[in-house]
């Protein structure tokens, strides 16, 4: 990457702080603007498009998207260091997808290394190999999804297929220094015993993966798709119950020799 990575710009839709689901320690979550799947169950539909968008939610309606130099991020996020060095903490790249915005990405990570700051990005792996190389280094924990190992299904569900996301798994865990696996759990998609064991069996093969955490679909931004006029096709769809979830967590368990398998992140 050429010139100053401080002056790399890229567009993002939103800054989160104080969180303790997305890697270790309290973080701040930066979202990246823009998507190459197109999930049926997302629940930050505004993230998908790169372009800046309208979205009206409670009668409000607000501007998805801005553009900003990686130093103002790191300027803004770094007011909170002293959170991130006290709890083991420190800021996650997520999305829409962050690596397909890749300079800018790098360029963020790069950024915060120099800080000395911890970080992790939330992907889905849909991505170049050449892409990944470059993210790879400066990355401590990957927190990547496996939604189905079946690649008709995940297309059906997602826009996309999944061998470049199933292969990129693999030389993620060869290479990276934490991966965990995380898979959205889904009624109609993913959601059986079968299908859940199939992914546990993947990711149990994949070398330095310790952790696999189930997530249980939910419908909290289905208000978000009307907002940008767009229509919800899982408004039918009732969320995993308690029990289900359990089930599901116990054939995943039957089937792996070395992973830790969790519901929730």
């Amino acid at each position: 990457m050429a010139g100053n990575i401080y002056e790399q710009t890229g567009r993002i839709f939103d800054i989160q702080r104080y969180s303790i689901h997305d890697g270790p320690g309290i973080r701040t979550i930066i979202f990246l603007k823009g998507c190459f799947l197109r999930c049926k169950w997302c629940c930050n539909p505004e993230s998908q498009s790169y372009e800046i968008q309208e979205m009206t939610t409670n009668g409000k309606t607000k501007t998805i998207g801005r553009d900003v130099t990686v130093r103002e991020v790191v300027d803004e996020v770094m007011k909170d260091a002293v959170y991130f060095r006290r709890s083991g903490g420190g800021i996650t790249l997520s999305g829409g997808e962050c690596m397909a915005q890749p300079e800018f990405c790098e360029a963020l990570l790069r950024a915060f290394k120099e800080y000395g700051m911890n970080t992790a990005i939330e992907t889905t792996a849909f991505a170049s190999r050449e892409v990944v190389e470059r993210i790879l280094p400066h990355v401590d924990h990957f927190l990547m999804d496996i939604k189905h190992v079946d690649s008709r299904k995940h297309e059906a569900f997602t826009g996309r297929p999944n061998e470049q996301i199933l292969e990129n798994a693999k030389y993620i865990a060869q290479n990276a220094r934490h991966l965990i696996i995380r898979v959205p759990t889904v009624p109609t998609f993913n959601a059986t015993r079968g299908e859940i064991m199939d992914i546990a069996r993947f990711a149990d093969s994949l070398p330095n993966v310790t952790e696999l955490h189930l997530l249980p679909y939910h419908r909290l931004g289905q208000d978000k798709y009307e907002g940008v006029g767009r229509h919800y096709s899982m408004a039918d769809i009732i969320p995993p119950s308690n029990e289900l979830m359990a089930e599901l967590k116990e054939a995943a368990q039957a089937v792996c020799t070395k992973v830790h398998v969790q519901i929730g992140g």
